[in-house]
């Protein structure tokens, strides 16, 4: 059969650990030498024309349906032994279709987020920590809870602007609004946050009436683009430019230096690629409609296009890493819940994204960096080591 010759082709150089296949036919085979460290069950054969087309869609929307099983290991490490493998089913470009490009003007833009982070506050309570941050924590020590690394990670952030009392700072795609109103309680900063979600800005708005900082804080449901000649002293961005498009990072950074005052100091937290840049069809069907992850490259080349100076760089691949690890135990430890929100193949699709996630990290496919970023050569006041960011 021409399906099982072609499976027996990619799988017998696709992993860097032994796996047992078990066919849609009832037949087993073990892979690489050894005893087999994991289980790979095709309950119905997948075509060999959309594995072709899309090996990423056609596998994610398989593992979905239950048409794949993976046993005797966990769905990161199967992801990661084949991120591990040069000649996986994921790095094999023979097979892997990249889509093309995606328009992001700011209608387009807005319906991407809701998708995504409007699927409701309650699901994510359930899997987040109490802060509701949604991106890469800062583990300072093994022993730290993900509440505790979430809020190291917001003060990490804040430390390497070395704010003063009462100057102004942005939140480009403020989340549900923990940074800015760190920045505002115990900073003593100006701050505005801008969302596209719905949710957050609802949520955002909430939280500043309820800590009574409406003098220092308010929340815009605004498109980045769209904040005409407003400056500030400081601008943070976390998790954004993964959102905004190939086409439009550029411009991105263009917007980062025309808000930012002569003086000013930018954070920009974002996943990037060490390799260059990548769409996966799946996620980006399935999970963040319209996402690109750029490359480290790509993201400096626009940096200085756009008149932005690198003051420091930093990789928190591992701690990306390790936060997503607790996400999806949080998020298993209330699977009955969410499949009671939703369904039992939104729960095996969510699985196998963070699972998928952490795989990626943990290979090094992806990294998430934190750019610190002045306009042009300004950063005269910032201090001369980097000994103020711990303090």
């Amino acid at each position: 059969m021409l399906e099982k010759s072609f499976y027996r082709t990619l799988l017998k150089n696709g992993f860097n650990m032994p796996i047992k296949v078990n066919y849609w036919d009832g037949k087993s085979e073990i892979y690489g030498n050894g005893e087999p460290q994991a289980t790979i069950t095709f309950n119905k054969v997948i075509p060999v024309r959309d594995l072709s087309k899309n090996a990423s869609i056609a596998l994610g929307e398989a593992y979905m349906n239950g048409d794949i099983e993976i046993s005797d290991a966990s769905i990161e490490d199967v992801i990661n032994a084949a991120y591990e493998s040069s000649q996986s089913f994921f790095h094999n470009k023979k097979y892997i279709h990249y889509l093309p490009k995606i328009s992001h003007d700011t209608k387009e833009s807005k319906k991407d987020i809701q998708n995504h982070y409007d699927i409701g506050n309650d699901f994510y309570k359930l899997w987040l920590d109490d802060t509701l941050t949604y991106s890469c924590a800062y583990f300072e020590t093994p022993e730290d809870d993900l509440k505790t690394a979430q809020e190291n990670k917001i003060h990490h952030i804040l430390k390497k602007l070395d704010p003063k009392p009462h100057r102004t700072l942005l939140d480009i795609g403020c989340g549900w609004g923990t940074l800015m109103l760190t920045a505002a309680k115990e900073y003593d900063l100006n701050v505005m946050g801008i969302t596209l979600s719905q949710e957050q800005y609802n949520y955002v708005s909430e939280q500043i009436e309820k800590m009574g900082l409406q003098n220092q804080a308010q929340v815009k449901l605004v498109d980045y683009r769209e904040l005409g000649n407003l400056k500030f002293d400081y601008i943070t961005s976390v998790g954004m430019f993964e959102h905004v498009g190939k086409e439009n990072l550029g411009e991105y950074f263009k917007c980062v230096n025309n808000y930012l005052n002569r003086d000013g100091v930018a954070l920009i937290h974002g996943i990037t690629r060490q390799q260059g840049g990548a769409i996966n069809g799946w996620i980006n069907k399935w999970i963040f409609e319209g996402g690109y992850i750029p490359g480290l490259a790509e993201n400096v080349t626009h940096i200085e296009e756009n008149g932005l100076q690198i003051y420091d760089l930093e990789s928190l691949r591992r701690h990306y890493q390790k936060t997503i690890e607790i996400w999806d135990q949080n998020f298993n430890e209330h699977r009955q819940e969410i499949t009671d929100m939703f369904d039992e193949k939104f729960v095996r699709m969510w699985d196998l994204y963070l699972q998928a996630c952490a795989a990626s990290f943990k290979s090094g496919n992806i990294d998430v960096m934190q750019f610190l970023l002045t306009k042009g050569a300004a950063g005269q006041h910032l201090p001369m080591t980097r000994d103020y960011m711990y303090k």
